[in-house]
C-alpha cells in the first residue's frame, strides 16, 4: 500500500479551488491501495464535527468513497483544527493520531507531527497552545453552542490577520535545537506548518521533511509519497 504525506490544506468555503485540489488527489489515488497522511490545518478553521454545512458535503462524499475503495485516512490535528476529532472522521472511517506519532517504515523509525511544536521561539503561541489544549477547556470549547463557536473562529481570524499585517510581522520558523531534540532515537521526523517545503539532513543519518502548504494562487503543494528509504523527495501536486 502505497504511503502519501500532505498537510496545511486550509480548505474552507472561501476557497473553492483548494477543495477541488483535495478531491482531484482523492480521485487520483482511489483505485490504487494508498495510505493517506493528513498532517494537520486540513481546514482553515474546524469549529464543530457536527458541522454539516454544505460545502462538506462532497469532501465527506469522496472520503467515503475513497475508503470504501480499501484506502485509508489518517488525520492528525494542526493549530488550525485542533477541535477536530474522531466524531468527524467516523463519517468515512478516518482514524485520528495522537502528536506525535511514531511509526517504523521500511527499517526507519519516522516521526510525524503537524509542526507548531517546533516553532519554540514562538513563546505567546506556544503559551496560548497550551491554555487552549487543556482537556477541560476543549471539552467546554467543543460543547458550545455551534454559533457561538462560529463568532469565535471569527475573532481568533481576524487577530491571525492583525498579527500577520503588523510590520513587526515574521513568520517564526522552526528552532533547531528543538528538531534534534525532538528527532532524538528517529531517523525521520514529517511535519508541516511553517509553509517552507525542504528535506534536510540533520546529520549522516538523520532527514527532516517539511511539507508545503496547498497554494491557491497557483494551484500547487509540495507532498510525499514514502515509495523509496534511499531517497526521499517532495512531489509538485497541480490543480485547477
Amino acid at each position: 500500500m502505497r504511503t502519501l504525506l500532505i498537510a496545511d490544506l486550509h480548505l474552507s468555503a472561501q476557497h473553492p479551488r483548494l477543495t477541488r485540489g483535495f478531491l482531484d488527489l482523492l480521485a487520483a489515488h482511489q483505485d490504487e491501495p494508498t495510505q493517506l497522511y493528513i498532517l494537520g490545518d486540513w481546514f482553515n478553521v474546524w469549529l464543530d464535527d457536527r458541522d454539516s454545512s454544505a460545502w462538506l458535503e462532497p469532501i465527506v462524499a469522496a472520503l467515503q468513497a475513497f475508503t470504501a475503495a480499501g484506502n485509508r485516512v489518517a488525520f492528525m490535528a494542526g493549530n488550525r483544527d485542533f477541535v477536530l476529532g474522531q466524531t468527524f472522521l467516523n463519517r468515512f472511517g478516518g482514524v485520528y493520531l495522537t502528536e506525535p506519532h511514531l511509526m517504523t517504515w521500511q527499517g526507519l523509525r519516522l516521526r510525524l507531527e503537524h509542526g507548531d511544536s517546533l516553532c519554540s521561539d514562538d513563546v505567546s503561541y506556544q503559551r496560548f497552545k497550551k491554555i487552549i489544549r487543556n482537556p477541560l477547556l476543549l471539552g467546554i470549547l467543543k460543547s458550545l453552542p455551534f454559533a457561538f463557536k462560529q463568532k469565535l473562529g471569527k475573532f481568533f481570524r481576524s487577530k491571525s490577520r492583525e498579527r500577520q499585517r503588523s510590520e513587526a510581522y515574521q513568520p517564526i520558523d522552526v528552532n533547531m535545537d528543538e528538531v534534534r531534540r525532538q528527532m532524538h532515537g528517529v531517523d525521520v521526523l514529517i511535519h508541516g506548518h511553517t509553509h517552507r517545503p525542504e528535506i534536510q539532513a540533520i546529520s549522516a543519518s538523520q532527514t527532516r521533511i517539511v511539507l508545503g502548504d496547498w497554494r491557491e494562487h497557483d494551484g500547487t503543494a509540495q507532498i510525499l509519497y514514502l515509495d523509496d528509504p534511499q531517497h526521499f523527495q517532495l512531489h509538485t501536486w497541480r490543480f485547477f
